[in-house]
């Protein structure tokens, strides 16, 4: 067969993959072009790896008395998790019809249409800038349900309308408005770092731990069905080892650098600025603070925070290695020099040096391993999520690819025949092969690929962020536990933070894991250090 018709023949068998269900990518198509030389067939090569790739069990019935929903925090994160538990604004609506009548992939509107009811109501909100709280009122307020406006999140959590709030602030205000409302008897979901320092970490995890209500932090990866066939990948070993773990952002826009967009009604009649600054420094009134607050270290946490959080996370959900044993990070303000004192460009290495994660080779030869984040937001260059091990490479990201290593142990037999080719990879799940997305932007691409968007079910495509908050309310209802916890939150904000210090303060960040918590350096107060509010201390 000639080189152009075995890449035609590839090609169009990538395209009859059935959405939802494992496919063996090259492993089949190169077993294929030697079937006359060699017996082992695509079936058994599935039958040698015993992939998975099933969904996880439905979380529960969201029958019963409606869960009554206060909102705190309407910006842009705000109005994207009202979507995914059934409530949109008027203008969003109005926008997305427009665009699907102009583009036919776009498929926004419909996919929000068919989303399964969830069976809550939204009953108050609370957000500092009055155009953004009154939005949200005219948009979800009903004949039979009135949605309630407070002035501050404290009067809402006296609500007896209000059973659980959503919280998507800014990162200064995530774990005070978490903890009072655990204490107010009000079940909590928190987008990410759920904290913004050290001390609030620990409160949070007491006043969570000793509490009856759910809590769940915002990584709707957990949720993803690759990362879910990844976790049975590494059950069954079939990496070897994993010594080396690579985890990238790239982004190079204005939206992806959090240059987001300043409302034009927005002024000191319309914004309770003290509010906003909260536990933050004082200082004057200044739409670029509050609108691009990610850029500050004083309101968010910069790339380790924001990104760094998500791409942990979405290994230690696979891994489950927890806490890194040190942390060293480096970087600077290269491509955005604004004003902004949080880095652009930033690597971290986290050292895992006691981690194993199977091995298949003689007991104690090989313990350990290295995460290596690295980001820019000047460039946007895609990379790929690569979790390295003896026997064999997993590309993670909304699909998953295993290439076996020329040096595995485990499949030193099958290189050896033809059956596996290195560089070629011998297991791929990828449900969206039929699917024909319409992408509105880079920065929507980057969290698609990451698996942050969407995922699939029965081969149709789910938003990711729908089934996070359903899984959430299914505890609130039937009892169980998130899958992203409080054991989860506390180790992702703990890794972030142990980033963000070493960032400022130029060195490696240690924890200390019997006394479960960071190794002291004299004359540094680690959360004084985080808050400070310049680049570096």
């Amino acid at each position: 067969m000639s080189e152009e018709n075995k890449k035609n023949w590839t090609r169009r068998d990538v395209l009859k993959g059935i959405a939802g269900a494992p496919i063996v990518g090259a492993v089949w198509w190169s077993g294929a072009r030697k079937t006359s030389q060699k017996s082992q067939s695509r079936e058994s090569i599935l039958k040698t790896l015993n992939i998975k790739a099933s969904p996880p069990p439905p979380s529960g019935s969201v029958a019963g008395d409606p869960v009554r929903i206060g909102v705190i925090g309407f910006g842009i994160r705000g109005p994207q998790l009202c979507r995914a538990i059934g409530f949109a604004q008027k203008s969003w609506l109005t926008e997305q019809a427009e665009a699907a009548r102009n583009n036919s992939s776009n498929t926004q509107l419909s996919n929000f249409l068919e989303q399964e009811d969830l069976n809550v109501q939204v009953t108050a909100v609370c957000d500092v800038f009055d155009i953004r709280a009154e939005d949200a009122v005219e948009s979800f307020s009903t004949d039979s349900v009135k949605v309630k406006r407070y002035k501050t999140y404290l009067e809402l959590l006296e609500s007896a309308d209000v059973d659980a709030v959503i919280i998507a602030t800014p990162d200064h205000w995530h774990a005070p408005m978490a903890i009072a409302a655990l204490k107010a008897g009000k079940h909590v979901y928190v987008e990410k770092p759920m904290t913004h320092n050290i001390k609030e970490t620990y409160e949070l995890k007491e006043t969570a731990e000793n509490t009856d209500k759910v809590f769940a932090v915002g990584h709707q990866h957990r949720q993803t069905q690759s990362f879910l066939t990844a976790q049975d990948v590494i059950e069954k070993n079939i990496l070897g080892h994993v010594s080396l773990i690579q985890a990238n952002t790239n982004r190079n826009d204005d939206n992806g650098a959090w240059q987001y967009h300043i409302h034009e009604k927005a002024s000191p009649s319309t914004i309770d600025w003290d509010q906003f600054i909260g536990n933050a420094p004082m200082t004057d009134f200044n739409l670029e603070h509050f609108f691009r607050w990610r850029k500050w270290w004083a309101y968010g946490s910069g790339l380790s925070g924001d990104l760094l959080s998500h791409d942990y996370d979405r290994i230690n959900c696979v891994l489950r290695m927890g806490i890194p044993n040190s942390v060293t990070a480096s970087g600077g303000i290269y491509t955005h020099r604004d004003g902004r004192n949080v880095p652009d460009v930033f690597q971290t290495n986290m050292e895992f040096s006691e981690f194993l994660t199977g091995s298949s080779q003689p007991e104690g030869k090989v313990k350990g391993m290295t995460l290596v984040y690295s980001a820019t937001l000047g460039n946007n260059f895609g990379r790929k999520t690569l979790l390295m091990g003896h026997d064999a490479t997993m590309d993670l990201g909304n699909s998953l690819s295993i290439y076996v290593d020329r040096g595995s142990t485990r499949f030193k037999e099958e290189i050896n025949n033809g059956t596996m080719e290195p560089g070629v990879p011998i297991y791929t799940y990828d449900p969206s092969l039929n699917e024909v997305d319409g992408i509105s932007s880079a920065t929507t691409q980057y969290f698609a690929d990451k698996g942050l968007l969407w995922t699939y079910r029965d081969g149709k495509r789910v938003d990711s962020t729908h089934l996070h908050l359903r899984e959430w309310l299914s505890c609130i209802r039937n009892g169980g536990t998130p899958s992203c916890d409080i054991k989860a939150g506390f180790e992702e904000a703990i890794t972030s933070h142990m980033a963000g210090l070493s960032y400022k303060l130029g060195r490696r960040i240690d924890w200390d894991n019997n006394k479960y918590k960071l190794v002291p350096i004299s004359g540094i107060d680690f959360d004084e250090a985080l808050l400070t509010n310049k680049e570096r201390v």
